[in-house]
Protein backbone atom coordinates (compact mmCIF):
# COMPACT_ATOMS: atom_id res chain seq x y z
CA UNK A 1 0.00 0.00 0.00
CA UNK A 2 1.61 3.24 -1.18
CA UNK A 3 0.56 6.09 1.13
CA UNK A 4 3.16 8.68 0.10
CA UNK A 5 1.13 10.24 -2.76
CA UNK A 6 -1.34 11.48 -0.12
CA UNK A 7 1.24 13.08 2.19
CA UNK A 8 1.08 16.61 0.73
CA UNK A 9 -2.69 16.99 0.90
CA UNK A 10 -2.74 15.44 4.37
CA UNK A 11 -0.15 17.95 5.59
CA UNK A 12 -2.31 20.77 4.22
CA UNK A 13 -5.37 19.30 5.97
CA UNK A 14 -3.60 18.91 9.30
CA UNK A 15 -2.20 22.43 8.92
CA UNK A 16 -5.73 23.80 8.49
CA UNK A 17 -6.69 21.93 11.65
CA UNK A 18 -3.66 22.76 13.80
CA UNK A 19 -2.46 26.12 12.42
CA UNK A 20 1.16 24.94 12.59
CA UNK A 21 3.18 23.50 9.71
CA UNK A 22 5.60 21.66 12.02
CA UNK A 23 2.75 20.16 14.02
CA UNK A 24 0.97 19.20 10.80
CA UNK A 25 4.01 17.22 9.66
CA UNK A 26 4.06 15.36 12.99
CA UNK A 27 0.32 14.66 12.78
CA UNK A 28 0.68 13.26 9.26
CA UNK A 29 3.58 11.08 10.36
CA UNK A 30 1.37 9.66 13.11
CA UNK A 31 -1.42 9.17 10.55
CA UNK A 32 0.89 7.26 8.22
CA UNK A 33 2.15 5.10 11.07
CA UNK A 34 -1.38 4.20 12.16
CA UNK A 35 -2.42 3.49 8.59
CA UNK A 36 0.57 1.23 8.00
CA UNK A 37 -0.14 -0.74 11.19
CA UNK A 38 -3.82 -1.10 10.20
CA UNK A 39 -3.24 -1.86 6.52
CA UNK A 40 -4.33 -5.50 6.86
CA UNK A 41 -7.72 -4.36 8.17
CA UNK A 42 -8.37 -1.90 5.34
CA UNK A 43 -11.46 -2.85 3.28
CA UNK A 44 -11.52 -1.25 -0.17
CA UNK A 45 -15.22 -2.11 -0.55
CA UNK A 46 -16.09 0.31 2.27
CA UNK A 47 -13.91 3.33 1.45
CA UNK A 48 -11.14 4.50 -0.84
CA UNK A 49 -7.61 4.70 0.54
CA UNK A 50 -7.91 8.50 0.52
CA UNK A 51 -11.15 8.51 2.52
CA UNK A 52 -9.69 5.96 4.95
CA UNK A 53 -6.56 8.08 5.45
CA UNK A 54 -8.60 11.21 6.14
CA UNK A 55 -10.61 9.33 8.76
CA UNK A 56 -7.37 8.38 10.51
CA UNK A 57 -5.94 11.89 10.12
CA UNK A 58 -9.10 13.45 11.53
CA UNK A 59 -8.97 11.24 14.60
CA UNK A 60 -5.27 12.04 15.06
CA UNK A 61 -5.95 15.78 14.82
CA UNK A 62 -8.95 15.77 17.14
CA UNK A 63 -7.01 13.83 19.77
CA UNK A 64 -4.03 16.20 19.49
CA UNK A 65 -6.23 19.31 19.66
CA UNK A 66 -8.27 18.20 22.65
CA UNK A 67 -7.99 20.91 25.29
CA UNK A 68 -5.52 22.85 23.14
CA UNK A 69 -5.65 26.63 22.83
CA UNK A 70 -6.30 28.07 19.38
CA UNK A 71 -3.44 29.56 17.36
CA UNK A 72 -4.14 33.27 16.83
CA UNK A 73 -2.53 36.17 15.04
CA UNK A 74 -1.96 39.37 17.07
CA UNK A 75 -4.92 41.04 15.34
CA UNK A 76 -7.17 38.38 16.84
CA UNK A 77 -6.18 39.18 20.41
CA UNK A 78 -7.13 42.81 20.93
CA UNK A 79 -7.22 46.33 19.56
CA UNK A 80 -4.46 47.79 17.36
CA UNK A 81 -1.68 49.79 18.98
CA UNK A 82 -1.51 53.53 18.44
CA UNK A 83 2.15 53.75 19.50
CA UNK A 84 4.61 52.93 16.68
CA UNK A 85 7.43 53.24 19.21
CA UNK A 86 6.04 50.64 21.64
CA UNK A 87 8.52 47.99 22.92
CA UNK A 88 8.63 44.90 20.70
CA UNK A 89 8.42 42.27 23.42
CA UNK A 90 7.80 38.73 22.08
CA UNK A 91 5.13 36.59 23.73
CA UNK A 92 6.61 33.12 23.36
CA UNK A 93 3.97 31.60 25.62
CA UNK A 94 1.34 32.13 22.91
CA UNK A 95 1.03 29.31 20.32
CA UNK A 96 0.97 31.66 17.33
CA UNK A 97 -0.47 30.75 13.95
CA UNK A 98 2.30 29.82 11.51
CA UNK A 99 2.48 30.22 7.71
CA UNK A 100 2.40 27.34 5.23
CA UNK A 101 5.48 26.96 2.97
CA UNK A 102 3.98 26.51 -0.50
CA UNK A 103 7.16 25.17 -2.07
CA UNK A 104 7.28 22.14 0.23
CA UNK A 105 4.14 20.42 -1.09
CA UNK A 106 1.97 20.58 -4.20
CA UNK A 107 -1.54 20.72 -2.80
CA UNK A 108 -3.31 22.35 -5.74
CA UNK A 109 -5.47 25.43 -5.17
CA UNK A 110 -4.45 27.34 -2.05
CA UNK A 111 -7.19 29.95 -1.70
CA UNK A 112 -8.52 28.12 1.36
CA UNK A 113 -5.01 28.22 2.92
CA UNK A 114 -5.07 32.02 3.23
CA UNK A 115 -3.79 33.15 6.62
CA UNK A 116 -6.97 35.10 7.37
CA UNK A 117 -9.15 32.07 6.72
CA UNK A 118 -6.93 29.70 8.70
CA UNK A 119 -6.91 32.20 11.57
CA UNK A 120 -10.70 32.46 11.42
CA UNK A 121 -11.02 28.68 11.29
CA UNK A 122 -9.01 28.50 14.51
CA UNK A 123 -11.95 30.17 16.26
CA UNK A 124 -14.10 27.09 15.63
CA UNK A 125 -14.28 24.07 17.91
CA UNK A 126 -12.06 21.32 16.51
CA UNK A 127 -14.92 19.10 15.29
CA UNK A 128 -16.59 22.03 13.49
CA UNK A 129 -13.21 22.85 11.99
CA UNK A 130 -12.92 19.29 10.69
CA UNK A 131 -16.43 19.34 9.23
CA UNK A 132 -15.82 22.65 7.47
CA UNK A 133 -12.54 21.57 5.89
CA UNK A 134 -13.70 18.07 4.95
CA UNK A 135 -16.96 19.31 3.40
CA UNK A 136 -16.08 22.74 1.93
CA UNK A 137 -12.42 22.33 1.00
CA UNK A 138 -11.95 18.62 0.36
CA UNK A 139 -15.52 18.10 -0.89
CA UNK A 140 -16.29 14.89 0.96
CA UNK A 141 -19.99 14.10 1.14
CA UNK A 142 -21.91 14.59 4.36
CA UNK A 143 -22.23 10.81 4.63
CA UNK A 144 -18.47 10.34 4.28
CA UNK A 145 -17.75 13.00 6.89
CA UNK A 146 -20.28 11.41 9.24
CA UNK A 147 -18.39 8.12 9.01
CA UNK A 148 -15.03 9.88 9.48
CA UNK A 149 -16.28 11.62 12.63
CA UNK A 150 -18.49 8.84 13.97
CA UNK A 151 -21.48 11.18 13.71
CA UNK A 152 -24.81 11.35 11.91
CA UNK A 153 -25.46 13.17 8.64
CA UNK A 154 -27.83 15.68 10.33
CA UNK A 155 -25.15 16.40 12.95
CA UNK A 156 -22.58 17.02 10.21
CA UNK A 157 -24.92 19.35 8.32
CA UNK A 158 -25.72 21.26 11.51
CA UNK A 159 -22.02 21.63 12.37
CA UNK A 160 -21.32 22.88 8.85
CA UNK A 161 -24.04 25.54 9.12
CA UNK A 162 -22.65 26.77 12.44
CA UNK A 163 -19.10 26.86 11.04
CA UNK A 164 -20.19 28.83 7.97
CA UNK A 165 -22.00 31.37 10.16
CA UNK A 166 -18.95 31.79 12.38
CA UNK A 167 -16.68 32.41 9.39
CA UNK A 168 -18.98 34.84 7.59
CA UNK A 169 -16.83 37.76 8.71
CA UNK A 170 -13.66 36.30 7.16
CA UNK A 171 -14.50 37.85 3.79
CA UNK A 172 -14.78 36.58 0.24
CA UNK A 173 -11.72 34.68 -0.99
CA UNK A 174 -12.39 36.12 -4.42
CA UNK A 175 -11.42 39.57 -3.18
CA UNK A 176 -7.81 38.47 -2.76
CA UNK A 177 -5.65 38.14 -5.85
CA UNK A 178 -3.28 35.23 -6.41
CA UNK A 179 0.53 35.63 -6.20
CA UNK A 180 0.95 35.08 -9.95
CA UNK A 181 -1.66 37.70 -10.86
CA UNK A 182 0.14 40.39 -12.93
CA UNK A 183 -1.23 43.26 -10.83
CA UNK A 184 -0.21 41.51 -7.62
CA UNK A 185 3.29 40.84 -8.92
CA UNK A 186 3.59 44.49 -9.89
CA UNK A 187 2.57 45.65 -6.40
CA UNK A 188 5.05 43.29 -4.74
CA UNK A 189 7.85 44.39 -7.08
CA UNK A 190 7.16 48.02 -6.20
CA UNK A 191 7.12 47.09 -2.52
CA UNK A 192 10.50 45.35 -2.86
CA UNK A 193 12.03 48.38 -4.57
CA UNK A 194 10.65 50.76 -1.97
CA UNK A 195 11.73 48.58 0.93
CA UNK A 196 15.25 48.05 -0.36
CA UNK A 197 15.51 51.80 -0.94
CA UNK A 198 14.14 52.47 2.58
CA UNK A 199 11.61 54.76 0.89
CA UNK A 200 8.83 55.02 3.47
CA UNK A 201 6.59 57.40 1.46
CA UNK A 202 6.73 54.97 -1.49
CA UNK A 203 5.81 52.07 0.80
CA UNK A 204 2.86 54.01 2.21
CA UNK A 205 1.57 54.79 -1.28
CA UNK A 206 1.30 51.03 -1.89
CA UNK A 207 -0.96 50.48 1.14
CA UNK A 208 -4.70 50.58 1.55
CA UNK A 209 -5.87 53.27 3.93
CA UNK A 210 -6.64 50.74 6.69
CA UNK A 211 -3.71 48.38 6.01
CA UNK A 212 -2.81 46.01 8.85
CA UNK A 213 0.73 45.22 10.01
CA UNK A 214 1.29 42.52 12.61
CA UNK A 215 4.41 40.73 13.83
CA UNK A 216 4.05 37.43 15.72
CA UNK A 217 5.50 36.53 18.21
CA UNK A 218 5.20 40.23 19.17
CA UNK A 219 1.55 40.70 20.21
CA UNK A 220 1.41 44.28 18.89
CA UNK A 221 -0.32 45.14 15.65
CA UNK A 222 -1.06 48.33 13.75
CA UNK A 223 -3.89 49.45 11.49
CA UNK A 224 -3.76 52.29 9.01
CA UNK A 225 -1.20 53.37 6.46
CA UNK A 226 -0.03 56.24 8.70
CA UNK A 227 1.01 54.05 11.63
CA UNK A 228 2.37 51.43 9.21
CA UNK A 229 4.64 54.11 7.74
CA UNK A 230 5.75 55.37 11.15
CA UNK A 231 6.68 51.86 12.20
CA UNK A 232 8.65 51.27 9.00
CA UNK A 233 10.56 54.50 9.64
CA UNK A 234 11.42 53.10 13.06
CA UNK A 235 12.65 49.85 11.46
CA UNK A 236 15.01 51.65 9.08
CA UNK A 237 16.24 54.01 11.79
CA UNK A 238 17.11 51.16 14.15
CA UNK A 239 18.19 48.36 11.77
CA UNK A 240 19.70 50.32 8.90
CA UNK A 241 18.59 50.92 5.33
CA UNK A 242 20.57 48.43 3.24
CA UNK A 243 18.06 45.56 3.31
CA UNK A 244 17.68 42.83 0.71
CA UNK A 245 14.52 40.80 0.00
CA UNK A 246 13.85 37.40 -1.54
CA UNK A 247 10.52 36.51 -3.15
CA UNK A 248 8.50 33.39 -2.33
CA UNK A 249 4.90 32.42 -1.54
CA UNK A 250 3.14 31.22 1.60
CA UNK A 251 -0.48 30.16 2.08
CA UNK A 252 -1.09 30.91 -1.60
CA UNK A 253 -0.09 34.53 -0.96
CA UNK A 254 2.94 36.57 -2.03
CA UNK A 255 5.69 36.57 0.57
CA UNK A 256 9.12 38.09 1.09
CA UNK A 257 12.09 36.98 3.17
CA UNK A 258 13.67 40.16 4.56
CA UNK A 259 17.40 40.22 5.31
CA UNK A 260 18.71 43.01 7.54
CA UNK A 261 22.18 44.49 6.99
CA UNK A 262 25.08 43.32 9.12
CA UNK A 263 28.87 43.50 8.68
CA UNK A 264 29.82 41.49 5.61
CA UNK A 265 26.33 40.70 4.40
CA UNK A 266 22.72 40.30 5.53
CA UNK A 267 20.99 38.19 8.19
CA UNK A 268 17.47 36.78 7.95
CA UNK A 269 15.17 39.03 9.95
CA UNK A 270 11.56 38.29 9.02
CA UNK A 271 9.24 36.41 6.68
CA UNK A 272 6.46 38.68 5.46
CA UNK A 273 3.17 37.36 4.03
CA UNK A 274 1.04 39.83 2.06
CA UNK A 275 -2.61 40.20 1.24
CA UNK A 276 -3.08 42.31 -1.90
CA UNK A 277 -6.52 43.67 -2.76
CA UNK A 278 -7.46 46.26 -5.35
CA UNK A 279 -3.84 46.82 -6.35
CA UNK A 280 -2.76 47.71 -2.80
CA UNK A 281 -1.26 45.89 0.18
CA UNK A 282 -4.08 45.40 2.68
CA UNK A 283 -2.33 43.17 5.20
CA UNK A 284 1.24 42.18 6.05
CA UNK A 285 1.90 39.43 8.61
CA UNK A 286 5.56 39.65 9.58
CA UNK A 287 6.89 36.44 11.16
CA UNK A 288 10.08 36.63 13.22
CA UNK A 289 10.13 33.10 14.68
CA UNK A 290 13.24 31.06 13.68
CA UNK A 291 11.02 27.94 13.58
CA UNK A 292 9.09 29.56 10.74
CA UNK A 293 12.31 30.26 8.86
CA UNK A 294 13.33 26.59 9.12
CA UNK A 295 10.04 25.46 7.60
CA UNK A 296 10.80 27.58 4.52
CA UNK A 297 14.43 26.33 4.22
CA UNK A 298 15.66 29.93 4.19
CA UNK A 299 19.39 30.60 4.55
CA UNK A 300 20.17 32.33 7.82
CA UNK A 301 22.69 34.63 6.23
CA UNK A 302 23.59 35.82 2.72
CA UNK A 303 26.77 37.51 1.70
CA UNK A 304 27.06 40.59 -0.48
CA UNK A 305 28.05 38.34 -3.40
CA UNK A 306 24.78 36.37 -3.07
CA UNK A 307 22.55 39.39 -3.51
CA UNK A 308 20.45 39.50 -6.67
Amino acid sequence: MDLEPYRGELVAYCYRMAGSFHEAEDLVQETMLRAWKARDRYDDTRASVRTWLYRIATNVCLTALEGRARRPLPSGMGSPSDDPGAPLTPAFDVPWLQPFPDARFDVGARTDLRLALVAATQLLPARQRAVLVLREVLEFSAAEVAVQLGATVPAVNSALQRARAALAAAGDAGEVTEPDDPSTRAVIEQYVRAFEAADVPALVRLLTEDAVLEMPPVPLWYQGSHDYGLFMRRVFDTRGTDWTLRRLTANGQPALAAYAPEPGGHRLHTLQVFTVTGGRVAHNVVFADPAVFRAFDLPERISFDERR
